[in-house]
């Protein structure tokens, strides 16, 4: 069967309208004609007939199998304005008009977090991405998207999987790149006796590995895996949440900057171990809030160990069920928000009744921010700008930090 592909849907992939409805096409552009076999609504291998000007041809040597990229083929331009549109729609879809300033796209290799799959083989262990829609393991020797530094430990993690994971299970390996080095939460694999612990834990110092955790199991700590947020040193938990790339947490946080610029205090809300609530301490008092309170400890214990900051203060609170209240959020000139995918429907519900009159929102599902968008403008405030940021490259995911406004009645 010969299609036109018409567009791209929100995961990446291309559509076109055949006899039967609508046929997704992966890895195709709008405007190419493609030709192949359609069975179940999918063109799974396909000729391309009529390319594409915007298509290129992909970086890496993996990209045909593996599953962590899904745009390669796409040139850049192409790829920021796909996610630019992205965001327009999904904003269109509840009657909002999207101010968007600019794109900030991460370069290659300089994804610093991770997580990768390990399998055990009869020849030995994979270690890699998983195919595009299938548990099938895919290794990467190279990758254009991950760090150096991460693929570094590669042969250390093949090596773990052949110890310590099942024939029937895999490990999945949650990699952050710390100020000290590599580290390693191994979740999945066998539980762990001595005699397998001290073998995984030789494994981390012969690689050099700033910490490895294996199945909630500290294994080793050579160095604190601390990562910098201004002129705070904080240790997250294991695995715990990080930004993909150092300069898309830099584009996000001067974003928020902007956003919140002349508060004195603040509330940073779903704050994390402190990627945002840390730097802002530089101008103002911050209260972080965060469901997590182990990630909750590491703040603090990074506010107390900087110098330069003004008043820090923290508590663990689930603000999915437990919303900041209106008379909680008055004693705040701003406010910082970033939700999980989920949004933050409940306390956006909150903010729409406060008196809180700028509000930093820092988005990685468009379709929930526009929702809680929706709210916050039928309260009043308006939508000042919108700044898209990229830090998964060549992946289907939208990042974007907004600034929201409210005017002071008229006396």
């Amino acid at each position: 069967m010969r299609l036109t592909i018409a567009r791209l849907g929100h995961l990446g992939d291309a559509l076109a309208e055949g006899p039967g409805g609508t046929v997704f096409v992966p890895r195709a552009l709008p405007g190419e004609v493609v030709e192949g076999e359609v069975a179940a609504g999918r063109m799974a291998a396909l000729a391309i007939i009529t390319p594409s000007p915007d298509r290129v041809c992909p970086s890496c040597p993996h990209y045909r199998a593996c599953g962590g990229c899904d745009l390669q083929h796409a040139s850049d331009a192409f790829v920021a304005g796909w996610k630019v549109d992205v965001v327009r729609s999904a904003l269109a879809g509840q009657g909002l008009a999207a101010p968007v300033r600019a794109v900030h796209t991460s370069p290659p290799a300089s994804r610093r977090r991770a997580t990768l799959a390990g399998r055990r083989t009869k020849a030995g262990a994979l270690v890699g991405f998983h195919a595009r829609a299938s548990g099938t393991v895919v290794e990467v020797a190279q990758c254009a998207v991950l760090c150096p530094e991460l693929l570094a430990v590669l042969p250390c993690l093949q090596a773990a999987t052949v110890l310590g994971a099942s024939r029937k299970a895999e490990v999945a390996y949650t990699l952050s790149l710390s100020d000290a080095g590599v580290d390693v939460a191994a979740t999945g694999g066998k539980d762990a006796d001595a005699t397998l612990l001290q073998a995984i834990a030789q494994l981390a110092e012969a690689h050099d590995l700033a910490r490895l955790v294996w199945n909630g199991t500290p294994v080793a700590g050579r160095r604190p895996a601390q990562q910098s947020f201004g002129p705070a040193r904080v240790v997250p938990p294991p695995g715990a949440f990080l930004q993909a790339t150092r300069e898309g947490e830099a584009a996000l946080l001067a974003g928020v900057r902007e956003a919140v610029n002349g508060a004195s205090r603040l509330a940073d809300l779903f704050a994390g171990c402190g990627t945002f609530a840390l730097p802002l301490a530089m101008q103002a008092e911050v209260h972080a809030v965060e469901g997590d309170a182990t990630m909750v400890s590491a703040l603090l214990a990074g506010a107390r160990g900087a110098g330069g900051l003004k008043r820090v203060s923290a508590e663990a609170r689930d603000l999915f069920r437990r919303p900041l209240l209106p008379d909680e959020l008055a004693r705040f000139d701003a406010v910082v928000l970033d939700p999980p995918r989920a949004g933050a429907e409940a306390q956006v519900a909150m903010l729409a009744q406060s008196g809180v009159r700028t509000l930093a929102y820092v988005s990685c599902n468009p379709v929930t921010f526009a929702r809680d968008a929706r709210m916050l403008l039928g309260a009043g405030f308006a939508l000042d700008w919108l700044d898209v940021v990229d830090q998964f490259r060549w992946s289907a995911h939208v990042e974007l930090v907004a600034r929201f406004s409210k005017t002071p009645p008229q006396r």
